[in-house]
Parts: C-alpha cells; sequence; structure tokens
C-alpha cells in the first residue's frame, strides 16, 4: 500500500449489483479496479455488466469479486511485454 505522511491510504471498496442469469448478485470492489473494468467494458463496446456476466461465465472457481479482480489484473498484465516480467521477478 501507499504511504502519505506516515499513514497508509484506505481503499474505497464499493458494492456493485449486476444481474446474472436473472437474479442479482453484488460484487465488492475497490474503485480502482471499478474503475479499470469500465474501461476495458468500453474498449471492448460492452457495459460493465456485460463484462461481468462475461467474466463469471468463464471463472472455475472463488468468487466472483475475485474473479473480476484476477481478469483486471491479467488484462493490464498482459500490456506488459513478457521480457520485462520476467526481468523483475528477481
Amino acid at each position: 500500500m501507499s504511504r502519505r505522511k506516515g499513514r497508509r491510504a484506505k481503499s474505497t471498496v464499493g458494492r456493485h449489483t449486476v444481474s446474472i442469469a436473472g437474479r442479482n448478485t453484488s460484487v465488492s470492489l475497490e474503485d480502482a479496479f471499478w474503475e479499470a473494468l469500465k474501461e476495458i467494458a468500453s474498449e471492448r463496446g460492452m457495459t460493465p455488466p456485460e463484462l461481468i456476466r462475461a467474466i463469471n461465465s468463464e471463472r472455475r472457481h472463488g468468487n466472483l469479486s475475485s474473479a473480476i479482480r484476477l481478469f483486471v489484473l491479467d488484462f493490464y498484465r498482459q500490456q506488459v511485454p513478457l521480457r520485462k516480467r520476467t526481468r523483475s521477478k528477481g
């Protein structure tokens, strides 16, 4: 976590409701993940709920909030060339 003047910055977590297979479900995501999800959805010509339904249909285990975080992480990791990622493993 980043530090500001000796204190930890608080992460704001929001609850977002989406309909999946006709049932409402909520996901808890930090603001940064929600913003990133919206950017990815927009880039793909989708709404965030459409992208969440797609992520849900592909997940094999874990909860939906975790699946979304991992999806976002993987999306941005793919933006970094492989040689930079392997070099930084230290």
